[in-house]
């Protein structure tokens, strides 16, 4: 392997190290424990890897994690889900346990993966995203909008304007860099390459969410700027209510530095009154 080459994977990984979340508190036994496997029907027909509360009742609390990651990084939420509810976090298509093995760039068929795993019965859910998964439960909630109790928005990405893409990813694209990559940093990238299209194309959809929606974004997001707030208080112009909750100083990592916070968001999605101060 050559120098250049070397130089041009640890650029890439570099760049999307930063997006990474914590390893998880739980052994790879442990976690097996927890998980199980979903078959999603077209247009993706992929199996995806969930882990879930040992709970059976109480309301869905359905987590999707951004890129790179898994639904590892929502352990601690799995282990000790809020009272009255019952989690599930997935390993979005493309990372983790699931299939396939390379990048699914698309949001429709992420969301897909999501739709998956709403109740038989036709309860509703609270979803909960995090950064690029943000997007992926816009686009459930504008496409099924009976079927979302509420959204938590974490450091969530919706404003196309924000995304910029750093000269290092165009490298992680192409042989060999892109064949020496971890498949977690390769599918991230290829991703993020085309993410600015897809929230374009989801931009005119985003009045078709009614659920009660909660913001909650770090002001020093390093990632992830704090003016996607401003952008999701305007488009989201047919959501029941809107909550924001700045947090001062915080940055994009907020289901681990910010947890008091996150969990308070959730239990106001599930208990959500739009008529409460």
């Amino acid at each position: 392997m050559t120098a250049t080459r070397i130089m041009g994977v640890l650029a890439v990984v570099m760049t999307l190290a930063g997006c990474a979340p914590p390893a998880p508190r739980l052994s790879s036994e442990q976690l097996s424990a927890l998980r199980s496997t979903v078959h999603v029907d077209a247009p993706l027909n992929q199996a995806i890897s969930i882990v879930h509360s040992p709970e059976t009742s109480g309301v869905p609390v359905i987590y999707v994690h951004g890129t790179p990651g898994s639904a590892e990084g929502w352990t601690d939420y799995v282990l000790e889900p809020l009272p009255g509810t019952r989690s599930i976090a997935l390993d979005r298509p493309g990372f983790g346990s699931s299939e396939p093995e390379q990048a699914v760039t698309s949001l429709a068929l992420q969301a897909a993966a999501v739709t998956a795993l709403f109740p038989q019965d036709g309860s509703p859910v609270v979803l909960v995203g995090h950064s690029l998964g943000g997007a992926v439960v816009a686009k459930v909630a504008a496409d099924h909008p009976q079927r979302v109790r509420a959204l938590v928005f974490l450091a969530s990405a919706l404003d196309p304007a924000q995304e910029k893409i750093n000269p290092l990813q165009y490298l992680g694209q192409h042989w060999p860099v892109s064949a020496m990559l971890p498949r977690a940093m390769r599918n991230a990238n290829e991703e993020l390459m085309v993410f600015k299209g897809e929230l374009e194309a989801l931009q005119p959809l985003l009045p078709q969410i009614t659920a009660p929606t909660i913001i909650v974004h770090g002001t020093k997001d390093p990632l992830v700027p704090f003016a996607n707030v401003a952008y999701m208080q305007a488009h989201l112009s047919g959501a029941a209510c809107i909550k924001t909750v700045p947090l001062q100083d915080f940055n994009h990592f907020l289901p681990w530095n910010a947890e008091p916070q996150v969990r308070a968001a959730i239990e106001w999605a599930v208990h959500a009154d739009c008529h409460a101060p």
